[in-house]
This record gives structure tokens, sequence and C-alpha cells, in this order.
């Protein structure tokens, strides 16, 4: 499934009230350049008990470590091409996000790709990753991931420079509600409060 948050409580809601089988899992596009699935998608899945499984999790190739700030993009990456997605907003927040990225994974002596599946594999209501390797190499480095432990400050500068802004109606949330979060957006509203400057 890849739904809006109101189209997956809908698809629900619609299989429970005819006995129908409901969906278990959903497909998200999600990744530390691409966050917007946090708004509304990943609490609905956490709520209704949804797994998530990150479809492109290296977003399309930009987080492969062969797109850098100030180099060429190769024409082996889909950013080297006319390829339309992932569609980035802000290209200097994703070089920034890349660069983090690449000092985490020097200072655990790994790749670019394996620090951004361990990151999405510790993140709220992930629960598995649709991974693309193009060879064996790749395979075997991504499914490492698992075994990478982040530290709680290397996962929290990640966290905090990737982090969207609070739109409508999370900063009321934020201002109005977090003494009394629901448990589905508690793991988000930290960041959103973060992104408003609290």
């Amino acid at each position: 499934m890849k739904l809006t948050g109101w189209q997956i409580m809908k698809t629900l809601y619609t299989a429970r009230l005819h006995g129908l089988t409901a969906p278990v899992a959903q497909q998200v596009y999600y990744t530390p350049e691409a966050r917007e699935a946090e708004y509304e998608i990943l609490p609905a899945a956490l709520d209704q008990g949804l797994g998530t499984l990150v479809w492109s999790p290296l977003g399309e190739g930009l987080l492969s470590g062969k797109v850098r700030r100030g180099q060429p993009v190769p024409s082996t990456t889909r950013q080297g091409t006319d390829w339309p997605e992932p569609h980035v907003v802000d290209k200097e927040r994703a070089y920034d996000i890349i660069e983090c990225l690449a000092t985490i994974a020097e200072a655990h002596g790994t790749s670019i790709p394996r620090v951004v599946l361990a990151w999405l594999l510790g993140r709220p209501g992930v629960t598995g990753l649709v991974i693309g390797a193009r060879n064996e190499e790749q395979l075997r480095d991504d499914l490492a991931a698992t075994e990478l432990r982040l530290t709680e400050g290397e996962a929290a500068r990640l966290t905090e420079l990737s982090q969207l802004p609070a739109y409508y109606p999370y900063w009321h949330r934020v201002l109005n509600a977090s003494d009394r979060p629901d448990p589905a957006e508690a793991p988000f509203l930290d960041g959103w409060k973060r992104a408003m400057g609290g």
C-alpha cells in the first residue's frame, strides 16, 4: 500500500466494516532526506498496528555515497539521468545530510548506505526495509546494517539535522497537546518541537 494517512484509516475501517481481511503492512518511501511519512503515515500505522516496509531506503541512489556536494553526479545513479525521483526540494539540505552520513560512516569504518539503513531500522514504526542491491557486494553491505549500532549521539545528530518543519496541525499539536500526546505521535513530537525552536 502507498497511501496517505486518511486513506490508510479508510482502507482499514472499510475492511473491518465488511468483515474482510485488513492489510497488515504497507510500503512507504522514507529516508533521512525524505521524512514526510512521519506526518501522518507512520503515526497511522503505529496506531493501527500496521507494519511498515521502507522501499528505496537509499533514496533511489541519492544516499548511496556516490552523490556528494561539489562532485559531478555519476550517470550510474538516477540522479545522473533525467529520472524524476526522488523529488528533492532542498538540495543543500540533502548534501548536508549526506555529509553527516559520511562523517558517521567514517567514524565506524563503514559505508554511507549501511549508516542510512541502520538509522532507518531504528526509526519508530519501521518493521523492515526493501533493499535493491545491484551486486553481491552491495547486498552484503546492506545486510550488515543490521549489525551496525549508531551511538545515541550519532542517531540524534542525523535525526535533528534531517528533521522536517512542523507544519499545521503539527505545530499546534506541539503547542497544545505535548503534555498528552497520542502514543502514535509521541515519537515524532520532540522532533517537531525542536523544529519550532523549542
